[in-house]
């Protein structure tokens, strides 16, 4: 039984019940299917449960009479799978279930060619991924499917952590094509599960607005710079992880592309004495980790937002084009244009904003659910002085 808001809360669509809003749980361990009601018993869904997380019911079901069973999960999977078909996706590496987003809170699925990744944040789906993995194997005869279960969110469900080969065999790494571009996915260390695939739609915008000399700061495995190289004169990539930079060294060999070079260097650092030495650049690309892990993050997180962004901004030369992000969810599209256009107003130049952009198709946005949309983006561009 839920609280007045713990049933308003999925009346109105939403999937979570926070461990304060249920009033009592007859029977039912962690990683069971429970029925959820309101105080006057009547019905609101099938749920999730785990007492031992905050988040201690996610609703699953909202039909009465139908199981959270084999042909269950072959059917949100199957509904997940339909939906990436009609995106038309130019690659063979995507997202093919998104948690919540697809019906199946807790259950991240990527697939990277022939075989899917897994990440796992619900007891109730780590005890049925044997029912996961068989509607996989019906949907997509992968060639393996691996659980990373590696991340640090599972602690909160009581999940320990592994990573492991669920099906068949899985490569350390595997080359995936993400448009004109080709690169090697870390499988079984990278981040996430391997890529970043919720900036694919990005990347390949940023291949269409590069030209000239460009800078990629928070470069990674070169996604961005990949992408800009083939248009732009020069491309310098920048990271403070040398193994990162050595993932994308492979990866500009692997697309031929020699106009490319390697920085190693503190983001912050390196942007700081780029700008006060008056240097110019034709575009530059900021996707930096998460400064705001929770919300009690936010105003430390602004400043460095700002920071980044601010000395960015000064490096454009007219004309120039700043491609800046935040996968930070707790820093709202608001905070970050306020925080743009602070830095924009210290700058004392024009940007004039060329388009907003969000999370990759294949990482969708519920509109009832506002946790599903974390990720921002947006292309400014640099008004020259005879157009200001």
């Amino acid at each position: 039984m839920v609280s007045g808001r713990g049933a308003a809360r999925i009346r109105a669509g939403h999937p979570w019940v926070y461990r304060s809003d249920v009033l009592r749980a007859d029977g039912g361990g962690p990683g069971d299917v429970v029925r959820v009601e309101d105080r006057r018993g009547r019905f609101l869904g099938y749920a999730f449960y785990n007492p031992r997380s905050e988040i201690t019911l996610r609703v699953a079901e909202r039909r009465e009479g139908v199981a959270v069973d084999r042909e269950w999960f072959r059917g949100r999977l199957g509904a997940a799978l339909d939906y990436r078909r009609r995106l038309g996706i130019d690659g063979d590496a995507y997202r093919l279930l998104h948690a919540e987003a697809d019906g199946v809170p807790g259950l991240v699925a990527d697939r990277y060619g022939d075989y899917v990744v897994l990440q796992v944040g619900s007891a109730a789906v780590e005890r049925r991924l044997g029912l996961v993995v068989e509607a996989l194997g019906e949907l997509l005869s992968p060639a393996g499917v691996l659980l990373r279960g590696d991340a640090g969110s599972r602690r909160r469900e009581g999940l320990r952590n592994t990573v492991a080969v669920l099906f068949g065999k899985v490569p350390e790494t595997v080359v995936v094509r993400e448009g004109p571009v080709r690169y090697r996915v870390p499988l079984w260390r990278g981040q996430k599960t391997g890529a970043f695939l919720d900036q694919r739609e990005n990347r390949l915008a940023a291949g269409r607005y590069a030209r000239g000399r460009v800078l990629d700061v928070f470069s990674y495995g070169g996604g961005f710079a990949l992408h800009a190289a083939r248009r732009a004169g020069s491309v310098e990539a920048v990271d403070s992880s040398g193994d990162a930079l050595e993932a994308a060294r492979e990866n500009a060999r692997l697309n031929g592309l020699a106009n490319i070079s390697f920085t190693e260097a503190n983001a912050f650092d390196l942007l700081r004495r780029r700008s006060d030495a008056g240097e110019a650049y034709d575009a530059v690309i900021l996707d930096p980790p998460a400064f705001a892990r929770t919300r009690r993050d936010l105003p430390r997180a602004a400043r460095a937002y700002k920071e980044i962004n601010l000395r960015a901004m000064r490096l454009l030369a007219p004309g120039g084009i700043l491609i800046t992000c935040s996968c930070s969810y707790h820093l709202s599209r608001e905070a970050m244009e306020e925080v743009l256009r602070s830095a924009a107003a210290d700058t004392g130049r024009e940007l004039r904003v060329r388009e907003w952009r969000g999370q990759a198709q294949d990482h969708p946005e519920v509109l009832n659910v506002p946790e599903t949309r974390y990720l921002k983006c947006v292309v400014l561009e640099r008004v020259a002085p005879e157009e200001g």
